[in-house]
């Protein structure tokens, strides 16, 4: 299990290296992802055992939102005096995303010859 995480924390310095060198836009850790995902394609084993750890890691991966909530609950003053824009944002963006997806849903109800009421 110490060597499958020091695996993935490999390819997140080598991801964040290879953004960071090459000025790219894409965040370092996602990079790495995609580079672990390209080794995992061309050797299944590689995958195979790193499999057990990646499963563990997803299933307590709700501890790593506990800083953030010390950070929020840290900050609960300034997060009030931004209370209206942020709610404005919150269900601005909630709203937009549920349209977007509606409408995305009846384009390509049309496209495939489906009918959007089905």
């Amino acid at each position: 299990m110490i060597a499958n995480l020091a695996t993935f924390l490999t390819f997140q310095l080598l991801g964040e290296v290879i953004a960071r060198g090459a000025g790219l836009p894409v965040p370092g850790p996602v990079l790495g992802l995609a580079l672990l995902l390209g080794v995992c394609i061309a050797w299944p084993k590689a995958g195979a055992r790193l499999l057990p750890t990646a499963q563990g890691v997803l299933a307590h991966l709700s501890l790593l939102f506990v800083p953030a909530g010390v950070g929020v609950v840290a900050h609960l003053g300034t997060l009030g005096s931004a209370a209206p824009a942020l709610l404005a944002a919150l269900v601005g963006s909630t709203v937009l995303a549920l349209a977007a997806g509606a409408l995305t849903f009846v384009a390509l109800a049309r496209l495939t010859g489906g009918r959007a009421d089905d």
